[in-house]
């Protein structure tokens, strides 16, 4: 079994969903939590419900380096610049770590300040359409894929200098902080993230919300008669505009290159229903076929038991800072396989 002790407490910066919901799940597990949330009626509420909660920023990042606890900073994008800077002048040693949609940009406000070395970038792949604390709750992470950044130790190989052990032991209380609130660490850096979730992250944004006005335009008609298959489609238009543009305009050049895949082959689909026999088969027959390898994925991940293996992504034994272990992340990332530190 993994070694789930976290060497120190957890300070959340933010208490949305995913904010919320973690703090949630920390408090649960018994590991010492903390947070803080802009909306003092929203801290206010959290307080009441018995979480150690504030609306002091520099309090809690004052508190935070007082007891050296790692610094989750789960505010929106445009915020995170400003939050780095108070961390800097409040807790200028506390290791940081993120759930930020999009890593790129985020690890670039990382580097302009100078904290590399004390951040592991990461991002749960787990959420609702709602935000908020009154959406957080217990359980949103259970088996969801959460992402480990490691850039900054492959940058040290790189230069030839040691990965150093600060380092090293902030990015193992990461894992062991996601594994604790029940979602599987997955490596990847931050380039090959953003690549990724622009495919199945952000362009279903896109594609959902134009579905929606599409749907919309057909007028009364068309809109009683939706049901599942439009619902489903349509879900994630349910999401805060604001937010769907942080995620996507923060994301853009990764998403623009997902994007132009999915218009060339819309476009190809609307030449074949414009021919003289209108034919999406092919189309048709690759998706299935596409969908059918990632249900099968996934669809192990909901029924496995398995305390070892609770999922069809591989699993590595991870020992931070052991022979070939920067070689074993890489190995994982390629196979989008999950970590658990031993």
């Amino acid at each position: 079994m993994t070694n789930q002790l976290i060497s120190r407490p957890i300070c959340l910066i933010g208490l949305g969903l995913i904010g919320g919901s973690l703090l949630r799940d920390l408090s649960a597990a018994q590991h010492p939590v903390f947070g803080y949330n802009h909306s003092t009626s929203g801290a206010r509420t959290a307080a009441r419900e018995g979480f150690d909660v504030t609306d002091d920023l520099p309090a809690v990042l004052t508190r935070a380096e007082e007891e050296g606890a790692i610094i989750v900073i789960a505010v929106p994008m445009n915020a995170v610049g400003s939050v780095l800077d108070a961390v800097v002048q409040y807790a200028p040693t506390c290791g940081l770590t993120d759930v930020v949609s999009v890593k790129s940009p985020v690890y670039e406000e990382i580097r302009a300040r100078g904290l590399e070395g004390r951040y592991v970038g990461g991002h749960p792949m787990a959420g609702t359409a709602e935000s908020g604390w009154g959406a957080s709750h217990n359980g949103l992470f259970t088996r969801a894929a959460y992402v480990i950044t490691y850039d900054y130790a492959t940058e040290c190989f790189d230069a030839g200098l040691p990965v150093p052990k600060a380092w090293i032991s902030l990015f193992a209380d990461v894992v062991r902080m996601v594994n604790l609130v029940g979602a599987e660490a997955v490596p990847a850096r931050v380039a090959a993230h953003d690549a990724a979730v622009a495919r199945i992250s952000h362009l279903p944004h896109v594609l959902a919300e134009t579905l929606a006005v599409v749907g919309d335009n057909g007028g009364i008609l068309a809109q009683s008669l939706a049901a599942g298959s439009f619902r489903d489609g349509t879900r994630v238009a349910g999401t805060a505009p604001a937010l769907v543009q942080q995620m996507c305009g923060t994301n853009a050049p990764a998403l623009v290159t997902a994007l132009d895949e999915a218009l060339t082959i819309l476009t190809a689909a609307r030449e074949k229903l414009a021919s003289d026999e209108p034919d999406i088969t092919g189309l048709a027959e690759a998706g299935h076929r596409a969908r059918t390898r990632i249900a099968a994925r996934t669809g192990a991940r909901k029924e496995s038991v398995s305390p070892v293996k609770i999922s069809s992504r591989p699993v590595l034994r991870l020992h931070p800072g052991g022979d070939g272990w920067l070689g074993q992340l890489k190995q994982a990332e390629s196979l989008g396989g999950r970590i658990e530190i031993f």
